[in-house]
């Protein structure tokens, strides 16, 4: 029924909703969305990973794994994403050795989907380095030292008492900046990664239904984000401490 009414409405108003009742490309848009969903997944994961690992070195007595830190957090806040990934995708990537594809080919070690995932973790890390490490910043002195008079190692500190209240505090910076990402996985169309935006150009191309897909394309990112903000509220709510103000 939804087929036909998007149909009909094609032939009677001229409004091309073809991913809604052509297989076809209905087919191509959710490869797409499935491509999209899955980089944001991965990079979300990965940049939460590689900002607790650098506000853990950041925050260590090595002096060379600080400057390190402080090297990346520069680097990938004061350069744009898109020229990021064009760097890793081109300059990178073509220094890497090509594997066999099976069929007589060569294909690269890396995909482009892959690097996509490579930088734009590597560029959302960054901003969550920062965002990690003023929540840190914010628990209060006391507690921490109440924690290593009870014999607490570093460890030990982070893990139970130091994370726990971060995160609390963070929480709302760190939704803005997921959400960021997540909206950034555009970017993955000029590598040629079939995310969301290159399965939409493709259909445009071919049923010139440019207005439709573009409508179309805004309403699924919408809802991307919105799932996206869901679940970080409900995180939210679920760490809130009463008495403790985040």
């Amino acid at each position: 029924m939804i087929a036909a009414f998007f149909e009909r409405l094609n032939q009677t108003q001229g409004l091309n909703f073809s991913v809604f009742y052509d297989a076809f490309d209905r087919s191509r848009f959710l490869t797409g969305l499935w491509t999209t969903s899955y980089i944001c997944v991965v990079a979300i994961l990965a940049s939460l990973l590689l900002g607790l690992l650098g506000v853990w070195i950041a925050g260590s007595a090595s002096r060379p794994g600080r400057l390190l830190v402080r090297a990346y957090v520069q680097f990938f806040r004061n350069t744009p994403p898109l020229v990021q990934l064009s760097f890793f995708y081109f300059a990178v990537g073509g220094l890497l050795p090509t594997v066999s594809d099976g069929f007589g080919g060569q294909s690269p070690l890396i995909s482009g989907t892959g690097w996509a995932i490579i930088a734009l973790s590597l560029f959302a890390g960054a901003f969550n380095v920062e965002i990690f490490r003023a929540g840190i910043e914010a628990v209060p002195s006391t507690t921490i030292e109440a924690a290593e008079s009870l014999g607490y190692t570093r460890l030990q500190l982070y893990i139970h008492v130091v994370l726990p209240l971060a995160f609390r505090i963070c929480l709302p910076a760190l939704n803005n900046n997921l959400v960021n990402l997540v909206k950034t996985t555009t970017l993955a169309y000029a590598i040629g990664v079939p995310e969301l935006l290159y399965a939409a150009s493709q259909i445009w191309s071919e049923m010139f239904n440019v207005r439709e897909m573009m409508n179309v394309l805004l309403v699924t990112y919408v809802l991307l984000v919105a799932v996206l903000v869901f679940v970080m509220g409900r995180w939210e709510r679920a760490m809130r401490i009463p008495g403790y103000s985040t």
